[in-house]
C-alpha cells in the first residue's frame, strides 16, 4: 500500500536523532579539554554538549573566551578529521529505514544540523541516506557564520525549495530544545524525538514527541486509505 504525508518536506537533525556520535564526541572532548587544561566531561554530562554548536559550548560548558573557544573547536575539528567523521557513529534503530520509506513516498528531505555540513555529508554517504536527501545542509566549520539552528533551517529550506520542492508545510525532527526553538524561529513545527540526549522539558513546546521510531513513522506517514490528512496533535 502507497503512503503519503502530511508534510511537504521534512528537516532532519543528525547528532542524537539520526545519529548517535557520542562515543566519539566523548573521546575528542576529553582529548581538546586536557589539552586546554579543562575538566572534561563524563558520558552522562553529554546532554550539555550534543546539539548546541561546539563554538558556544566551549564557553558555557568550560568558560572559555570567543578566543579560546575558537582555538578549541579548531583543535576538536582537527581530531575529527584525522580519525574520519564516521569512526565510532551509528544510526539509532530504524531510522534509516524511515529516510527512505519518505523517499519512496516522495517527500522532499533534507538534515538541519548545527554539525559541520561537511561531517553531515560524510555520515549521510556512510550511512547511505544521501540518495534519499534533496539537500544536506550543516553549519560552517567556524560554527560561526552558519550555526545556529534557526538559520540551518532557513538555509535548508532555501535548499529544498531551489530544488523545486514544496517547502509549505515543513516539519523538523529534533532531540534537543534548540530544535525546538530554532525551529519556531524559523516558522517550523517540531517533531521531538526522547532517544537523543535531551532532558524532559527540552520537548516543550515542539508539536509532538515520540519515544521510538514507530511513532514517529506514524506522524510522518499515512496510508493513501486514511481518511485524515494530519495526524492527532500535530
Amino acid at each position: 500500500m502507497s503512503a503519503r504525508s502530511p508534510f511537504s518536506c521534512v528537516l532532519w537533525d543528525v547528532d542524537g536523532t539520526l545519529v548517535d556520535a557520542s562515543e566519539g564526541i566523548l573521546r575528542r572532548l576529553t582529548i581538546t579539554l586536557e589539552h586546554f587544561g579543562r575538566t572534561p566531561p563524563v558520558r552522562g554530562e553529554l546532554s550539555r554538549w550534543i546539539g548546541p554548536p561546539m563554538y558556544e559550548s566551549f564557553q558555557v560548558n568550560v568558560g572559555m573566551t570567543p578566543e579560546q573557544a575558537t582555538e578549541a573547536v579548531a583543535f576538536y575539528r582537527g581530531l575529527n578529521k584525522s580519525e574520519g567523521y564516521t569512526v565510532s557513529a551509528r544510526l539509532y534503530p530504524g531510522v534509516g529505514e524511515l529516510v527512505h520509506e519518505l523517499h519512496a513516498a516522495g517527500i522532499p528531505q533534507s538534515t538541519a544540523s548545527s554539525k559541520p555540513e561537511v561531517q553531515v555529508v560524510a555520515l549521510m554517504d556512510h550511512f547511505g541516506l544521501a540518495p534519499a536527501l534533496e539537500a544536506m545542509v550543516g553549519a560552517t566549520l567556524d560554527e560561526r557564520t552558519l550555526s545556529t539552528k534557526a538559520d540551518v533551517v532557513r538555509e535548508a529550506l532555501r535548499r529544498l525549495e531551489a530544488a523545486g520542492a514544496d517547502t509549505s508545510r515543513p516539519i523538523l525532527i529534533g532531540d534537543r530544545h534548540h530544535d525546538v526553538e530554532g525551529g519556531a524561529d524559523a516558522g517550523v513545527p517540531v517533531i521531538f524525538v526522547r532517544w537523543g540526549f535531551s532532558w524532559p522539558h527540552e520537548a516543550d513546546g515542539a508539536q509532538a514527541a515520540v519515544d521510538d521510531v514507530d511513532q514517529l513513522r506514524a506522524l510522518l506517514l499515512i496510508d493513501d486509505a486514511s481518511e485524515s490528512d494530519a495526524p492527532a496533535g500535530v
